[in-house]
C-alpha cells in the first residue's frame, strides 16, 4: 500500500501528508475526534516516528485512529502501514472482513497501550497481546507488532538477553521441523541460504535461550498471530529499523499478561487480550487491588465488565483518581 494510496484513505490532523502514527479518519464522530485531537496535542512530537514518551508515573501510550478503506487494501495491508498485526486488527475491528473490508469503510487502528507490568529497560515482550517493546530509556518507548509461537511450540517466558545479531542469516532448521514439513510434503533442505525464501529473513537476533530468535520474516500476513515454531517474527521494515539499535547485552523479558492496568494522569484504563474463547477473569480479579482499593480511586465495574467482555485490545477507561474531576469523560467511547 502506497503513499498515493494512504492519501486516498486517509487525512492527517493537520491537514499535512499521511504519516504512519498521525492519521484520522474523515467520518471520526465529531466527539471522539475532539478527544482525540486534544490527545495528538498533548503527545510529543516524537510519537509520530514511533518513538513515545511516558512519564515515569503513567503507563498508557499512544492515540487510536480511523483510516477509510477502498476495494483494494485488505485489513492486514491497512494493518501492516501502521505496524499493526492480524489479530490486533481483527480484534479492534470485529465487524469488517479481514481480506475483504470492502470500499469506504471505517477502519479503527489501535495505535493506543498499555505498558506491561516488566521494567522499563531494553526489550519487553507480551505474548498475550503479540507485542514487542523497546525501551530507548524508562520515558522513552518504541513499540512492534509480533508473531509468536503457536499451540505446541509456545514462545517461552522469562528473563534473557540478546547474545548475538545476524545480517542475513541463514537457516538451519532442527530435526523436529524438518520432521514436520516431511509429513506435511513440503521437504526442507538441511541450510537455507540467506535470501528472499529465508524465514528468517533479512535480520536476526539470538536470545540467550538460544533456540529462540527475534528475527524478521518472508511471510508478514504471520505477524500478530501466533504462527511460529516459537521464535518471534517481526515486520521486515520493523526488525530493519530495530536491529542497529539493540546492542548485545541488552536484556529481553517475556512476560504473558492477558490484562494490563494502567495509568494515564488521573485515568485508569483495563486492556484485555484474551485468546478467541477463552473465557475472562472475574472483574474484580482483575484490578489489583492496591490500585482498587487505594484512596481516592474510583473503578466503574460496569465499565471493567464491558472491557472483559468486549476484549477488544484497546484499553477502556475504567476509573480515575478523585483529583482528576474528568476522568469519566471518554466512557463509553471505546
Amino acid at each position: 500500500m502506497g503513499e498515493r494510496d494512504l492519501r486516498k484513505l486517509c487525512f492527517r490532523a493537520d491537514g499535512g501528508p499521511a504519516r504512519r502514527g498521525l492519521l484520522l479518519s474523515a467520518a471520526l464522530p465529531a466527539v471522539l475526534l475532539g478527544v482525540l485531537l486534544g490527545v495528538l496535542a498533548s503527545q510529543n512530537a516524537a510519537a509520530s516516528t514511533g518513538l513515545f514518551r511516558v512519564s515515569q508515573g503513567d503507563s498508557v501510550i499512544g492515540t487510536p485512529f480511523y483510516v477509510k478503506t477502498d476495494a483494494a487494501q485488505t485489513l492486514l495491508d491497512i494493518g501492516r502501514h501502521f505496524g499493526s498485526g492480524y489479530d490486533e486488527m481483527k480484534q479492534a475491528n470485529p465487524s469488517v472482513d479481514m481480506w475483504v473490508p470492502g470500499d469506504d469503510k471505517d477502519v479503527l487502528v489501535p495505535d493506543l497501550h498499555v505498558l506491561p507490568r516488566a521494567p522499563r529497560e531494553g526489550l519487553v515482550m507480551n505474548l498475550a497481546e503479540k507485542r514487542l517493546y523497546f525501551y530507548h530509556s524508562p520515558t522513552e518507548v518504541e513499540v512492534f507488532s509480533v508473531g509468536i509461537g503457536r499451540d505446541g511450540w509456545e514462545t517461552p517466558v522469562g528473563s534473557y538477553s540478546i547474545i548475538e545479531k545476524i545480517k542475513d542469516p541463514t537457516w538451519t532448521p532442527p530435526a523436529s521441523i524438518r520432521k514436520e514439513h516431511a509429513e506435511a510434503g513440503d521437504p526442507l533442505p538441511a541450510v537455507v541460504p540467506a535470501g528472499p525464501d529465508n524465514p528468517l529473513g533479512a535480520y536476526a537476533m539470538r536470545l540467550s535461550n538460544p533456540s529462540y530468535l527475534i528475527h524478521g520474516t518472508n511471510k508478514p500476513w504471520g505477524v500478530g498471530m501466533p504462527v511460529s515454531h516459537g521464535c518471534t517474527r517481526m515486520y521486515p521494515e520493523d526488525i530493519e529499523a530495530l536491529f542497529p539499535k539493540v546492542k548485545k547485552g541488552t536484556p529481553v523479558r517475556i512476560v504473558d499478561q492477558p490484562y494490563k492496568v494502567g495509568w494515564r494522569g488521573d485515568e485508569l484504563y483495563l486492556e484485555v487480550n484474551l485468546p478467541e474463547g477463552q473465557s475472562p477473569r472475574p472483574a474484580k480479579q482483575v484490578i489489583p487491588s492496591d490500585i482498587a482499593g487505594a484512596d481516592g480511586v474510583m473503578v466503574d465495574w460496569n465499565e471493567v465488565q464491558r472491557a472483559l467482555h468486549d476484549n477488544s485490545g484497546l484499553p477502556r477507561l475504567v476509573g480515575g483518581r478523585q483529583a482528576g474531576s474528568s476522568w469519566h469523560r471518554l466512557d463509553n467511547v471505546f
